[in-house]
């Protein structure tokens, strides 16, 4: 320790809300800790494996194990909100637990864990169901003594090839059973190369949206490896902030490698069998031969921005290695280029269809760099009013949605051709992402968002963002559906895809980070005795080019006990339903009622609980089931999350935030909603310092999101995207007015508080222990997600940033919310109304006049 222990007020924050009312009879050290139940997962499973068979509850999705796929898919793959699923609706109703499934088909495996196989399958394709075409998988059985199996999703039989035909031993089990990994592995990949299995073309269209010479596709799209379209806005804003030439330069390193600052040089990352073309645009469209024989890229302009057409084809894809004088050359000249500029209008509508027209019946990724409103072309924008008069009315949800329909139209049409839109946006001015939004979240693309661009601070965030999109796991061209068995059905899907039918999802480009959740529902009561199922299946096509099937099966025990059914809940996928629900309704509902009906669920589910498993306790008492101890303040997180907090909160900052957790991973949401915290100053001596013997890193344990915790004397790293593959994109390190001068030696190379600098972007690499220590943690992190979110500092009573530190710190009175002392106070006093009235919390004494 540097100095005495000394707790601090509340930080400056954004203003809260208190409780109004009598306070409930709590304990403030004794509320349920989030950070508690995540350590002890950790102690629990980090260092043991986790065996995927029905009957147990997996890890949490913030602990770090190793899954052994025994025909269950790794809970990396598939969450869901309850591993025992109730018997029939009338007990879902009664548990009020959401039925919900999270899928994330092409989530990190950690390095230990087992690959997923691949499965040759030949011209005749995997074994499907004749009735429900599911997938063959290991919770099929095998009759007839083996010449069919019946499937365990609609309980058909069908025949099995005579190529696929094997004799079954005395268990019923196929004799090859061990050597066909589609028996015995949850997650699968089948290689299929019929044509029946390449993607369809898009519906035919009474009128196109860009001009061509040929017809449009008629047949499916031959399966080829993926091609990528750069687009970078020229105008004047994106020249002057530094934005052109950081990205120009970081494709560039992209595609070559390079040095670092200090001399180090790094590998290129870009996908060797991917070509790419490039594309500028302002009130014009620029295209550019990129052919290898030629001495420098040529270029074509299009002026007319309603009229789009490609100017060229022979040159306009080039695979990077072959043409890279070409590229390299391009990619240093365009800032220059176009360094005088005075242009300050960008047609992103226009360059999306380039885009769109250069990738038609094929598939790709469209990659976009933007750095203002898109105000010319087809989708042209006026800037956007004053946003806060519509707040708290019905005209607040059109902030969510698209104010051209011409977005939307784009949007489906790259979604049909197989193609993914990811934006970088690195502007000054409000962009309007709840209209050009639209279309990276249809087409499973991704957002950016790099506001008040700073060459210095932010282009270390935009190259680790970029190494990221190119090097995940990345397929194009899906097709994705989700079958359950006999008794179960979607209700409702969420996250990033064009929903053509309601059952199938188009995504253009589908990624290691992104997840699908679906709703499920009850079509008839369930049997106890048996297992009910689900099975995800994408159909994609590989960066290499290859078609593949990849599935992902689930077998859950069902049960008749509200006790069982939460014993084996999953809070983390609750949660994550839970504000992935709220998301979508922005589009329909006022923000207010919304918040109202996260309330009103949590305290419906905490009633479920003491209605079925607690009913002998008095009402006077709190009682929280194990499972959901931290779902009170995980549901106050999500109130509290820029997408639906009160107050002001730009419309762009909302969409971005609200597209952003639409499409996370379980793992990732929880991190973004609770941000992690870390005391620096309060380091042991071993921790987060390879182990001699093994080389193995211990990392420190957090602590609670709340200034009541943090000391004067003391330095704390708080951050969402420092352990999280998502949000935020900043990690802030807040430094206390007393904090020891040894200590900021040690760790920040200065000597007073006030000679700290609060705009450095990196530690500096010094000789101490504790800057070893730091540096550490980061990096384990970095690696982990793969990103490199911004660095800011706060100095306590100083800097301006404090306040956005001070708005991460969940548990306190901010964000125009309670407290989390207050808000179980509010919960408590809906759970004892309820149970005191024999009323139900929704039907009963509302939110509608509470503090919200």
């Amino acid at each position: 320790m540097y100095a005495q222990q000394q707790h601090i007020p509340q930080p400056p924050h954004s203003a809260g809300e208190p409780y109004k009312g009598l306070r409930a009879r709590i304990d403030p050290s004794q509320i349920p800790s989030p950070i508690e139940a995540i350590e002890a997962d950790k102690d629990q499973w980090e260092g043991h494996t986790y065996m995927t068979l029905p009957g147990h509850n997996p890890p949490l999705s913030t602990t770090d194990c190793v899954c052994i796929d025994q025909g269950n898919s790794s809970p990396k793959h598939i969450r869901v909100s309850t591993w025992n699923l109730p018997s029939s609706s009338h007990l879902a109703r009664e548990c009020e637990i959401p039925l919900a499934a999270v899928f994330q088909p092409f989530a990190d495996l950690d390095p230990r864990e087992e690959a997923v196989p691949l499965v040759e399958c030949g011209e005749a394709g995997p074994a499907r169901c004749a009735e429900c075409r599911g997938y063959i998988n290991p919770w099929c059985e095998w009759t007839a003594g083996g010449s069919k199996w019946k499937c365990n999703l609609c309980a058909h039989e069908t025949e099995v090839s005579p190529d696929y035909f094997c004799n079954l031993d005395t268990n019923l089990m196929r004799l090859d059973h061990l050597q066909r990994p589609e028996l015995n592995k949850g997650t699968v990949d089948f290689v299929v190369s019929a044509e029946e299995y390449w993607a369809p073309p898009p519906l035919p269209k009474m009128s196109t949206s860009y001009f061509s010479i040929d017809p449009p596709l008629s047949g499916p799209r031959k399966p080829q490896s993926m091609r990528y379209v750069l687009a970078f806005d020229v105008s004047i804003e994106a020249v002057q902030s530094g934005f052109l030439q950081s990205a120009c330069a970081c494709m560039r390193d992209l595609l070559y490698g390079g040095t670092t600052a200090e001399g180090a040089s790094f590998e290129p990352c870009f996908p060797r069998d991917c070509e790419i073309a490039i594309l500028t645009f302002d009130r014009t469209l620029h295209f550019y031969n990129l052919s290898p024989s030629l001495p420098q890229a040529s270029m074509m302009v299009l002026s007319d921005l309603d009229e789009v057409f490609l100017p060229l084809r022979e040159g306009l894809f080039a695979y990077p290695e072959e043409s890279r004088a070409v590229i390299e050359s391009l990619l240093d000249v365009i800032p220059h280029r176009h360094g005088e500029t005075v242009v300050r209008e960008a047609g992103l509508g226009s360059a999306l269809l380039a885009g769109l027209a250069s990738l038609a019946g094929r598939g790709g990724h469209m990659v976009v760099f933007q750095s203002t409103l898109p105000s010319v072309g087809p989708g042209a924008l006026e800037p956007l009013t004053d946003q806060t008069s519509v707040y708290g009315t019905e005209k607040e949800r059109d902030l969510f949605l698209p104010r051209n329909q011409t977005w939307r139209d784009i949007a489906e049409e790259c979604a049909e051709e197989g193609i993914g839109v990811s934006m970088f946006l690195g502007m000054s001015k409000a962009i309007d992402i709840g209209s050009i939004g639209i279309v990276s979240s249809t087409t499973g693309g991704e957002l950016y968002f790099h506001p008040r661009f700073n060459p210095a601070r932010d282009t270390i965030v935009l190259a680790s963002q970029l190494r990221r999109l190119v090097t995940r796991t990345t397929a194009y061209n899906c097709l994705m559906r989700i079958r359950c068995s006999n008794g179960l059905r979607v209700s409702k899907h969420y996250g990033s895809f064009h929903e053509r039918t309601a059952t199938d999802l188009e995504i253009g480009v589908l990624d290691s980070d992104k997840a699908i959740s679906v709703l499920l529902e009850h079509s008839r009561s369930l049997d106890e005795r048996q297992y009910a199922h689900l099975q995800c299946a994408v159909l994609y096509t590989s960066t290499s080019g290859q078609r593949r099937v990849r599935t992902c099966n689930l077998a859950l025990q069902v049960a008749t006990l509200a006790g069982s059914i939460f014993r084996y809940a999953d809070m983390d996928t609750v949660v994550c339903h839970l504000a992935r629900d709220s998301m979508a309704k922005l589009t329909s509902r006022r923000m207010a009622h919304i918040r109202e009906d996260l309330t009103e669920k949590c305290s419906s589910l905490l009633l479920g609980y003491r209605r079925n498993c607690a009913a002998s306790t008095s009402p006077s008492q709190l009682i929280i089931p194990e499972a959901f101890r931290a779902l009170p303040v995980y549901t106050l997180a999500i109130s509290k999350s820029k997408s639906l907090k009160g107050r002001n909160v730009s419309a762009d900052v909302r969409n971005y935030h609200a597209q952003k957790i639409l499409s996370m991973s379980v793992r990732s949401t929880m991190q973004h909603l609770y941000p992690r915290l870390l005391a620096i100053h309060d380091l042991d001596e071993n921790i987060a310092l390879p182990d001699p013997a093994t080389g193995q890193l211990a990392l420190p344990s957090l602590m609670r999101n709340s200034h009541m915790y943090m000391e004067a004397h003391g330095v704390y790293l708080i951050g969402q995207s420092w352990s999280s593959a998502y949000n935020e994109d900043c990690m802030i390190f807040w430094v206390g007015s007393s904090v020891s001068p040894q200590l900021l030696r040690d760790l920040f190379a200065v000597d007073d508080f006030l000679s700290l600098d609060p705009h450095i972007v990196e530690l500096p690499n010094l000789p101490t222990r504790i800057s070893a220590q730091v540096r550490n943690i980061l990096a384990h992190r970095y690696a982990q997600r793969g990103r490199v979110p911004k660095m800011l500092v706060a100095r306590q009573n100083t800097d301006g940033m404090e306040l956005e530190f001070s708005d991460m710190l969940i548990e306190d009175q901010n964000n125009a919310a309670m407290s989390y002392l207050d808000y179980l106070c509010l919960v408590h006093k809906q759970i004892n109304v309820a149970l005191t009235s024999g009323g139900s919390i929704s039907g009963g004494p509302s939110l509608r006049g509470s503090p919200w």
